[in-house]
């Protein structure tokens, strides 16, 4: 069983991920996390000498690697499922998980964390909040083709692990 946890920056994938993981004795994986191991660099340089194009490439490929695994996981990066038709991939390959957030959440989340993101960093309030609405209309659609929907500001653990026992 592979689970795929999707959503915006800081809906909470992370968080979820590990407790889900240890909650059902799966190994958790992170896909960032995973690029910067293999690459030996923080998704910030990676974007700065090497383009957004070739960082979702890197996505892909280290999300691909997950289907030689079973009973994992994986919190993917807010736009890994809206791009190389990764989505898709995985619902083929395993249960996707959308963790809903609305915009005032990810504000307030994103607001004190945006070092090291590279696509907000340089961001003041007013922009980083254009951004958030602006991407939210184009990735939702995207992220609702998920099996499961959640609301990440009132996650209940037990109520996602039931509803992941039935689609399995």
């Amino acid at each position: 069983m592979r689970i795929y946890l999707v959503g915006y920056m800081c809906s909470g994938k992370t968080k979820t991920g590990k407790l889900l993981a240890a909650a059902i004795h799966a190994k958790f994986l992170d896909t960032d996390s995973l690029i910067e191991e293999q690459s030996k660099q923080t998704i910030q340089q990676l974007f700065d000498e090497k383009g957004e194009e070739y960082f979702r490439e890197l996505e892909t490929t280290m999300l691909h690697k997950t289907a030689s695994q079973n009973k994992i996981v994986v919190a993917t990066g807010g736009g890994l499922p809206c791009f190389h038709d990764n989505m898709s991939w995985m619902n083929e390959h395993g249960i996707t998980v959308y963790l809903e957030a609305n915009e005032g959440l990810l504000f307030h989340r994103l607001a004190s964390s945006k070092q090291g993101r590279p696509l907000i960093a340089h961001l003041n309030d007013v922009g980083l909040m254009e951004r958030i609405s602006r991407d939210l209309v184009e990735r939702t659609p995207v992220y609702e083709l998920a099996a499961i929907k959640v609301n990440a500001s009132s996650l209940n653990l037990k109520s996602l692990q039931q509803k992941i026992e039935k689609l399995k």
